[in-house]
C-alpha cells in the first residue's frame, strides 16, 4: 500500500513547550461551568423547597410528589412528618419532603 501513499516524517525541529497557563484557564472555565449550570440552580430549588416546606400550617391544601392531593389535618415542627387528610375518612402519614407544591385554597373541591 505504499505504493499509493507516500510516508509523512517528522523534521527534525522540537515541539513548542505549551505554557501551563491555558490549562489553568480552561480548568477555570469548566469550573464556572458547573458552578453556573449545574450546582447553583440545584441550590436555588434546594432552598425554595425548603421555604415551601417550612412555611406549610395545618388546613393547607398541598399536593404530594405521587400526585395525590390532600389537606394537612396534623404537622409537627420537630419532626419531618405530617398527617393528611385525602377525604373525610382516609388520613395517611408522609414526610413533609414529599410536599411538591402548596395549592391555592379550595382546590380539593373543584376537582
Amino acid at each position: 500500500m505504499d505504493f499509493f501513499i507516500s510516508n509523512a516524517y517528522a523534521q527534525g525541529q522540537e515541539a513548542a513547550g505549551g505554557g501551563g497557563m491555558e490549562l489553568i484557564f480552561m480548568l477555570v472555565m469548566f469550573g464556572l461551568i458547573f458552578y453556573f449550570m449545574i450546582y447553583r440552580p440545584q441550590a436555588k430549588r434546594v432552598k425554595a423547597h425548603k421555604e415551601l416546606v417550612g412555611g406549610m400550617t395545618k388546613g393547607d391544601e398541598i399536593l404530594l410528589q405521587g400526585g395525590m392531593v390532600g389537606r394537612i389535618s396534623k404537622i409537627s415542627e420537630e419532626k419531618d412528618f405530617m398527617s393528611i387528610a385525602l377525604t373525610e375518612e382516609i388520613e395517611v402519614t408522609v414526610q413533609k419532603s414529599a410536599v411538591t407544591a402548596v395549592l391555592p385554597k379550595g382546590t380539593m373541591k373543584s376537582l
